[in-house]
């Protein structure tokens, strides 16, 4: 498949406000707020329309928006399908695997990063309450070690 042949950027973003149309973050605000975050992450630092694309669309299969056979007939390239299933948490898989196959998938770890930094801005955590707070902030903080990324830092 040649990269005409590929959905566009804006091709891929529509698809994912769509497919997660409806869906508010813990927080309570529309699932689209964090995509656009993670996308814009992703591109501040550095990366590719390929890894654009994954993060667009990094949460689709895992919640179920977008299923795995529709990500494997998409009109993506090879390795945004890869990143988007490397991220792609798996029910019972333990952390140290998930973080190994993240590494280990080429782009994986930039739209990770992105991810976590949105998902532990100060900000959108401030409006949990203190126990989700404080459990979500070590669940971060631990996979940040796990995948050998410094301390939080902004999505840019």
């Amino acid at each position: 498949m040649t990269d005409d042949q590929h959905l566009t950027l804006p091709e891929v973003e529509a698809l994912a406000r769509t497919a997660h149309q409806g869906q508010t973050d813990k927080a309570g605000r529309p699932y689209a707020e964090h995509l656009r975050a993670v996308a814009d992450g992703v591109r501040a630092r550095g990366g590719d329309d390929e890894q654009i694309a994954a993060a667009w669309l990094h949460d689709a299969v895992e919640d179920e928006a977008l299923s795995e056979r529709w990500l494997h007939e998409a009109a993506l390239s090879r390795r945004t399908k890869d990143i988007v299933l490397a991220v792609t948490k798996r029910a019972g898989e333990a952390p140290q695997e998930y973080a190994a196959r993240i590494l280990a998938t080429p782009g994986a770890l930039l739209v990770k990063e992105a991810d976590l930094a949105h998902n532990a801005d100060p900000a959108r955590l401030a409006v949990l309450d203190e126990a989700t707070r404080t459990r979500l902030a070590g669940k971060y903080a631990r996979m940040r070690a796990l995948l050998g990324l410094p301390g939080a830092r902004n999505a840019g």
